[in-house]
């Protein structure tokens, strides 16, 4: 902002710099879904206005952002990534949206998802494929693919994001940049997804190349909404970034939940982001988080697939024809399971929750790696194998995002290394939950020892 209040650079000249990176970057990577350009252009030049008279209004005054395709946004098209949504214009911003807009923030586009968000990259029949910046054979994850690729590649410093499964962390990661995916209905949902998948587990947060830019988007997004049942009743709330050390902090950490299989280059970064964090002054409790390997199985499915089918309930099979075929699975697994099937994973669903309730009385944050494995072949699913192990192709090779939807615990991912190629690793920091404070500590302290900022992708 200093910037703009010096008159050195004013919004309109950022936001034009912005769409020419947009336009780039989509034309390599495939970000873009429905480009909002010409109002971008119109609102940077009232603020570039409001600023030459000394009144910018409010604390993102002609700050670009992009919104994920799930997202709503008025007058705009909200795909969704689902081709059965074409023609789908909602005449009500999101909340977030309409927070944005009235703290100044201006909307440049909406980006990339897969359909409804049901698998962790961006790659839709409606948008096609979503390449990751850092190398674009790659993928850039998901489902908020477009908009940590967008961070990534310097087209603007703030997104939108939505997180049932991983879907800000596992992006973030792969293309080195900060997600937060806050506690459970800390951020308003309404008026809703396009169409509302994951409804117990769905989380919408920042995407932002600092720790301190994801912190502000947070403290604008933040809000009670009556028209998202989840949404809890808390005031607004701040969460100013502080740079101290972490001393006297006692945080547990977890390399694998005591089964997962973890890339051994990942599995090197995350033990040497832990001794960082060790420098730093805190108490490192190693090996503290130890999960049951088929929660993936007897709890996450059982919820997230039932929760993806019921999304889709009036849409039948003719609706669905030109849907990826991984999806039409999915509802078809999830139109499988009962409804005794659904509870009884609810009732381990809370047992899980409990175990995390003890593990906050004995330790103050958890960290662990974000992914698995680095950025993996665009165009696919996932991968099957890791360090010789087979996981489960959809969603094994996350096991450390799913876990924390399934909790509503707060979660944030900042860069922390890179493997032999060149391809970012991520650090997932846990902490117990509305303790969003804790976990922008923890992320700031570590940024402020290893800062990332002037990694950029060799995007050409």
């Amino acid at each position: 902002m200093e910037g703009y209040r010096s008159g050195r650079f004013t919004p309109r000249d950022v936001v034009e710099d912005v769409i020419a990176a947009l336009e780039i970057t989509d034309a390599m990577c495939n970000v873009v879904v429905t480009p909002t350009y010409e109002q971008a252009r119109a609102a940077a030049d009232r603020a570039t206005e409001a600023w030459r008279a000394g009144q910018p209004q409010g604390r993102l005054a002609g700050v670009p952002v992009t919104i994920k395709d799930l997202v709503f946004v008025a007058g705009v098209p909200a795909l969704g990534g689902a081709p059965s949504n074409r023609g789908f214009v909602p005449d009500a911003n999101a909340a977030v949206v309409a927070a944005l807009e009235a703290d100044g923030a201006i909307v440049t586009c909406k980006t990339t998802t897969c359909e409804s968000g049901y698998k962790l990259t961006a790659d839709s029949p409606v948008s096609g494929i979503t390449r990751n910046p850092w190398n674009k054979a790659r993928t850039s994850g998901g489902s908020s693919g477009g908009a940590a690729a967008a961070v990534a590649a310097g087209c603007g410093p703030l997104a939108i994001g939505t997180d049932g499964v991983g879907s800000i962390r596992v992006p973030s990661s792969f293309c080195g940049v900060v997600g937060l995916k806050p506690t459970f209905g800390l951020v308003p949902r309404s008026p809703g997804f396009s169409p509302p998948s994951w409804a117990s587990l769905a989380h919408t947060g920042p995407i932002a190349r600092t720790v301190a830019d994801a912190a502000l988007l947070l403290e604008v997004i933040a809000s009670h909404d009556i028209r998202d049942a989840a949404s809890l009743p808390v005031a607004s709330r701040s969460f100013t970034v502080t740079l101290d050390r972490l001393d006297g902090l006692r945080i547990g950490t977890s390399v694998d939940f005591g089964y997962a299989a973890v890339d051994p280059q990942v599995r090197d970064a995350f033990e040497a982001a832990s001794k960082m964090l060790a420098t730093l002054g805190a108490e490192i409790v190693p090996d503290c988080a130890r999960l049951a390997p088929d929660m993936l199985e007897r709890i996450l499915k059982p919820i997230a697939y039932t929760e993806q089918a019921a999304a889709v309930a009036n849409r039948d099979s003719i609706a669905l024809s030109a849907s990826d075929e991984d999806y039409r699975d999915v509802i078809a697994k999830g139109r499988s399971y009962s409804g005794i099937d659904y509870v009884e994973a609810s009732y381990r669903r809370a047992g899980l929750r409990a175990s995390f309730l003890e593990l906050f009385g004995k330790v103050d944050a958890l960290v662990t790696p974000t992914v698995a494995v680095t950025a993996f072949c665009a165009g696919a699913l996932g991968v099957d194998q890791i360090a010789d192990c087979t996981v489960d192709r959809h969603l094994g090779w996350s096991p450390f995002s799913w876990p924390i939807n399934l909790t509503g615990l707060p979660a944030v991912t900042i860069p922390c290394g890179f493997d032999d190629s060149g391809l970012p690793i991520g650090l997932q920091i846990v902490a117990p939950w509305l303790d969003e404070g804790l976990i922008l500590r923890i992320a700031a302290a570590f940024e402020r020892a290893r800062p990332w900022v002037q990694f950029r992708p060799p995007l050409s």
